[in-house]
């Protein structure tokens, strides 16, 4: 029978899951109270939530929702990354286990889709989304560039070629 602590645990992970787009799940074997501590401090300057969950527990949570996705990436003993924004969570918890190698990332959920270690990896390496826009942006607005270049460039010439034979018959 479990007790009335664990059911508010569980509940309080289903909120956890619900409230966030992105879970990146760890091995955090190795690690000490204060090395744990640390990372938890980096990350929430990046607006990640890390915790160290029984999976036992997270199963139950979330068996309603992801519980597919998720529960192949729960071995051992397990944190949870949770954040909103896919690309800058991956990276700001890539940028805060680095110093610790014995820390091992084995996936993330993104909404309802599980990833591998090495998707987490590509997804931190990957620019904001500030840049990506801009990039997407550029990409449209050239075109649009080099069109109206090319409209404009008879309309020069023939402005050129007037200049030209007033010029010219100025001086003879």
């Amino acid at each position: 029978m479990p007790t009335e602590a664990k059911r508010e645990a569980v509940a309080a992970l289903r909120e956890q899951i619900a409230g966030s787009h992105t879970m990146i799940v760890s091995e955090y074997r190795g690690l000490t109270v204060r090395e744990i501590q640390e990372i938890r401090r980096a990350l929430r300057k990046q607006d990640v939530t890390y915790r160290v969950i029984k999976n036992r527990l997270l199963k139950i949570a979330a068996a309603d929702t992801i519980g597919a996705a998720l529960d192949p990436l729960l071995n051992g003993p397990t944190a949870i990354a949770f954040g909103q924004d896919e690309g800058a969570t991956a990276k700001a918890v890539v940028d805060a286990m680095r110093p610790y190698r014995q820390v091992r990332i084995t996936g993330a959920v993104l909404g309802d889709r599980a990833i591998d270690a090495d998707g987490v990896t590509r997804l931190a390496s990957l620019p904001g989304r500030e840049v990506l826009l801009s990039q997407i942006a550029g990409a449209f607005a050239a075109p649009m560039a080099t069109t109206a270049g090319l409209f404009e460039a008879p309309l020069r010439d023939i402005v050129g070629l007037v200049a030209a034979l007033e010029a010219r018959q100025a001086a003879a």
